[in-house]
């Protein structure tokens, strides 16, 4: 039974999220978008199906609008860190999706635990 590119990422997003869901002990969920042209990320808490943070490539006053490269990811990564840390967030479960981890959602990630979230 082969499947398409699509179906395997949706299987993929689902084994994450309910792993994460087992582990997340009342953790916010720190969740990362990425498309062809923007990457953006929310921390959410779940409990209560708010959104706490956000950060994404369409703001103007991070500099990189329309970009989705290495060099975009890690400053949407620390942006997320430091709104994160104003919200009074500290630790967050790392949702990748159905996203490989490496690239670009690795330099996120790399960025937000060098901005101070652990995870």
């Amino acid at each position: 039974m082969a499947l398409n590119k699509r179906e395997l990422f949706l299987k993929r997003r689902l084994r994450v999220r309910n792993k994460l869901r087992a582990i997340s002990d009342g953790r916010p969920r720190l969740s990362v978008h990425r498309s062809s042209k923007n990457i953006s990320v929310q921390v959410i808490d779940d409990a209560k199906g708010v959104t706490l943070a956000a950060a994404s490539s369409l703001e103007k006053d991070l500099g990189v609008v329309g970009k989705n490269n290495l060099e975009a990811a890690a400053k949407i990564g620390a942006a997320i860190a430091e709104r994160a840390k104003k919200a009074g967030v500290e630790e967050v479960i790392f949702d990748r999706g159905g996203f490989l981890f490496h690239g670009k959602i690795k330099a996120l990630a790399d960025a937000a635990r060098e901005g101070g979230l652990k995870f």
